[in-house]
Parts: C-alpha cells; sequence; structure tokens
C-alpha cells in the first residue's frame, strides 16, 4: 500500500514518465513544473495542480522532486516558499534527481531536522523504461524509509535496490552514468570506423548485440545514432553534469582516473560544437565531420520504445546477501 498523497516536482523527460505511472496507478497525486502546458496535460488526466513548493508539501505525504541539476533541487528546497517550508512531522522527501551525494546528504539533514524522512532514489534506464514503470531505481536512506516508500517506488519502476545510506544511491548513479557515457564514446567510434571500413551497418549493429561487446548503451542509443534522429531523450550539457559528479567524486578519493577526464573533454568539444541541448548520442557528429560520412542504417527506430511488459517493481538482493525481513 503507498502513502495516500503524493507530489511530484520536476515534469522533465524522466520526471513526467514516473509521475505518469503514479496517475495511471490511481494515485492521488499533485504536480508542479515550470512548464504550466505540461502540468495542465497532467491535471486534465486528474492530477492537482501544486501551488508553491510549500503548499504542495503540505498537502501531502511523500514530495518527490525529479529535476536537472543539484542547483534546481537546493532551490526548489530552500526558497522561502519551498519544500522545507512545507514539510514537517511524517512526511517523506524523496530526491530522484541525478545529483551530489554531499547536496542530497545537506539537504537531508535540514529535512530530519523537521521530523520527516529524506531519500535519494536516482532511476536508471532512460526514458522508454520510465514511461512502462520498468525503469530502475536506486535507494538510499533507512531500512525504515526505503520499507514505508517500497509499494511507491514499486509502481515508479521494475528493479528497486537499497544501497545503503543515505547519499549511496547518488554516488551509484553517477558511476552507472559515467559507464553509460563510456560506452557512447566507444559506440560512436566503432560504429564510424565500420562505416569507413566497409562494413554493412545493418549487420554490424546485429553483431556488436549477439557478441561480447554488446551492452545496454548499444541496443538502445546505437539504434537512435543509425535512425540519424541521435534522440535518446538526454542531451550534452546533461552528460557533463553526470561525468562531472564522477570525476569530482573520483577526485575527492584521491582515485587517479584516466578515461574520464578524456571521456567528460570528448563531451566538452560536442557541447562547444553543437551545444548544449543537442542529443548526446549525436557526439559521433565529430566523427562523421571528420571523417566526411553519416553514419545510418535502414529499419532503426527514431525513438526507443519499450516492448517488455510493465512489471510490478520488487526489491532487488545483492548477490552474497539474505532478503532483509520486512518490518
Amino acid at each position: 500500500m503507498t502513502d495516500k498523497r503524493i507530489g511530484f516536482i520536476g515534469l522533465g523527460n524522466v520526471g513526467s514518465k514516473l509521475a505518469g505511472n503514479l496517475l495511471r496507478q490511481g494515485v492521488d497525486l499533485t504536480v508542479r513544473d515550470l512548464d504550466d502546458a505540461v502540468v495542465a496535460s497532467f491535471v486534465a488526466r486528474g492530477a492537482k495542480r501544486g501551488g508553491s513548493p510549500r503548499e504542495l508539501a503540505q498537502a501531502v505525504d511523500i514530495v518527490i522532486t525529479c529535476l536537472p541539476s543539484p542547483a534546481a533541487s537546493a532551490d526548489v528546497m530552500e526558497r522561502s516558499d519551498g519544500v522545507l517550508a512545507g514539510l514537517g512531522a511524517g512526511k517523506i522527501w524523496l530526491e530522484m534527481s541525478t545529483t551530489d551525494s554531499a547536496e542530497v546528504r545537506r539537504l537531508a539533514a535540514k529535512v530530519e531536522v523537521l521530523g520527516a524522512m529524506a531519500m535519494d532514489c536516482p532511476v536508471s534506464g532512460g526514458c522508454h523504461r520510465a514511461a512502462t514503470g520498468n525503469i530502475a531505481i536506486f535507494a538510499g536512506g533507512s531500512r525504515a524509509a526505503f520499507e514505508r516508500v517500497l509499494p511507491t517506488l514499486a509502481i515508479l519502476g521494475r528493479d528497486i535496490l537499497h544501497t545503503g545510506p543515505l547519499g549511496s544511491a547518488s554516488k551509484l548513479k553517477v558511476l552507472t552514468n559515467y559507464l553509460c557515457t563510456v560506452h557512447l564514446a566507444a559506440l560512436a567510434e566503432a560504429l564510424t570506423v565500420a562505416r569507413v571500413a566497409g562494413l554493412d551497418l545493418n549487420m554490424t549493429y546485429e553483431g556488436i548485440r549477439i557478441s561480447s561487446g554488446n551492452s545496454f548503451v548499444h541496443e538502445t542509443e546505437s539504434q537512435v545514432i543509425l535512425n540519424g534522429s541521435r534522440d535518446i531523450n538526454f542531451t550534452m550539457d546533461l552528460v557533463i553534469k553526470d561525468v562531472g559528479l564522477f570525476d569530482a567524486l573520483a577526485r575527492e578519493h584521491q582515485v587517479p582516473l584516466e578515461l574520464s577526464p578524456l571521456v567528460l573533454g570528448i563531451f566538452r568539444d560536442g557541447e562547444r560544437r553543437y551545444g548544449p541541448r543537442e542529443h548526446s548520442p549525436n557526439i559521433i557528429r565529430r566523427l562523421e565531420e571528420a571523417c566526411g560520412v553519416r553514419v545510418l542504417a535502414p529499419g532503426f527506430p527514431a525513438e526507443m520504445v519499450d516492448h517488455e511488459p510493465a512489471a510490478r517493481g520488487a526489491e532487488v538482493v545483492p548477490r552474497g546477501r539474505a532478503p532483509a525481513p520486512l518490518a
């Protein structure tokens, strides 16, 4: 059973899909976003329109934020009419943005002073899986908080991993986004080499898919690269933010990285050339332009659609651990 009233702030590419899952399941949902047209579309389907973040927080049991940057989350939480001004004992804040672990802990301390609970719950798997509720969710926070919100997380996603204390989910999320970015940069090189070397790109796609070279990124982003849309609902500036967070985490712990600075430099160059809001798979344009080719093939979709049946979410138990007993 979920908490009765949920507020959702941030109806962007991912947030709108997550909030849509709640609405389809009949959750009493209040939404807020800077884009009034998006809010109106939710209201037309039965959601309530949130006033200020404070008013929204006062009216619900759980507040979810899904915003593009740590600065945006801090503003929504800490402004004079922000979420913190509306929280109280018994309420809970779920930060579903990809953010800095230290920043989420800083805000969580302010939440807990008010008698509320906090968790960081970023998602992974792409907008197409967010739309069906088949996305993965990392959840950092106390076991008590996790068990309370698990029914809600099971609507929002499919594979739910309790990562440990608050902030651990955000660390894991930037790590996985870094790996995704490395795979994307490598695929841009591999597909361009295949094109220049005269390989059939439809055959090449399948060859990578059935081999040890496969990855989730190949099965999704390579398709929109070959289609030419390059639309994966993710942009250059967000890649730079996420890899920058990973790079900062590594520096904080004095890990001498080699690949991360290179990948960050590649995408900074892509942002300079094509703009911060360019689709991230279009990083391949740097190589297409250098080689005077287009890396395209017929039969691939312009955007990804999740064809897996929607499934109710459940906790993923790490290997070597017994399931934690529910309270």
